[in-house]
């Protein structure tokens, strides 16, 4: 019975404090015993919407030398490999088509961009907890944590620009080339410290009124990546260092282990930076409804291609500038 009544008290002192929040304000006792609230609160927040991202994708394979044919009648590109799994090995039966190619020479594949930037759309969702300021109450400091949910990335192909190749039948020269095809995903959590300030006068929110505000900050940013690259256009298999992250098929064309296990992918981690603009809307006493627009500016982020076992990995690509434009509504508590 005893631990009974201590449970009843415990919950009716949880359920009280928003009601008693006015009196418990912390304050100090003037000389005419008089108690002055300093306006400082202790606030939670919990809030959630729409989130926007957008960063410009560079190529970061390093290295990568592959070698190329080109069609003599229509100028069409294609691998040594795809040309030999075509056509075999010299001498060519008469006619053959193969006679309508001329070894183009090689280059390097890295020095392609991206064929298209990053621009998807997810929710996001997050909490804080913070106070305002004694005597100062338009300031409120805030730890957050923010959460972008997964999306995803596919390209094929990847990479695609011109390229300068060199010993080749027709000396040095450029060619047009397209390679790989990629599947992508990302998340982001996002740690942060915010500093706001609301817009209103004297000491205490009214309520039913907009106020607001602007904020600014830093964080840390953990983006978890995963990767699996394919080798759709056979320009990437000879590649010795390549040939750690997979097997190749019967034809030569390698046939990577991407791992399924996302855990075995490393997280990418930055610095980030952020900003707000938004107004709240006191609907009761210590409740507010929380809308604005937040911006959060990571300056890199990096996917790997990974091996099986994870114990291996190779920069592939990374989005350079990434800025997530959030729209978010929330409820915010200040006791």
């Amino acid at each position: 019975m005893k631990t009974k009544v201590s449970f009843l008290a415990f919950l009716f002192a949880c359920f009280s404090a928003p009601a008693f929040a006015g009196w418990e304000y912390k304050g100090y006792y003037v000389n005419d015993g008089y108690y002055h609230d300093d306006g400082s609160r202790f606030t939670v927040g919990f809030h959630g919407g729409f989130a926007m991202s957008h960063a410009k994708l560079k190529n970061e394979m390093g290295s990568l030398y592959t070698d190329y044919y080109v069609n003599n009648n229509t100028g069409a590109i294609v691998s040594t490999l795809s040309f030999m799994n075509a056509f075999g090995e010299e001498p060519w039966p008469e006619g053959s088509d193969a006679y309508n190619y001329s070894y183009v020479g090689y280059g390097d594949l890295a020095t392609l961009p991206v064929k298209e930037d990053f621009k998807k759309n997810t929710f996001t969702a997050g909490a804080s907890i913070g106070f305002t300021l004694p005597d100062n109450p338009q300031w409120r400091l805030e730890a957050a944590y923010d959460y972008i949910a997964e999306t995803n990335y596919n390209k094929t192909p990847f990479i695609e620009g011109d390229m300068n190749v060199t010993g080749g039948d027709l000396g040095d020269t450029v060619v047009h080339v397209f390679s790989t095809g990629v599947k992508s995903t990302i998340s982001t959590d996002v740690v942060s410290a915010m500093a706001y300030y609301d817009f209103f006068d004297g000491k205490y929110k009214k309520l039913h009124e907009f106020i607001p505000y602007i904020g600014l900050g830093m964080g840390y940013a953990i983006s978890k990546t995963t990767l699996h690259i394919s080798d759709i256009y056979g320009d990437l298999s000879l590649d010795e260092d390549l040939r750690n992250y997979g097997t190749p098929s019967a034809s030569g064309v390698l046939q990577f282990d991407n791992p399924t296990d996302k855990e075995k992918y490393p997280s990418s981690t930055n610095m980030a930076l952020l900003g707000a603009l938004g107004f709240s809307y006191g609907i009761a006493e210590s409740t507010f409804v929380d809308a604005s627009v937040r911006l959060m500016y990571i300056p890199k982020i990096t996917w790997d291609i990974v091996n099986s076992s994870g114990s291996q990995y190779r920069e592939w690509f990374s989005a350079e500038n990434m800025l997530y434009t959030n729209f978010i509504v929330g409820l915010r508590f200040e006791f």
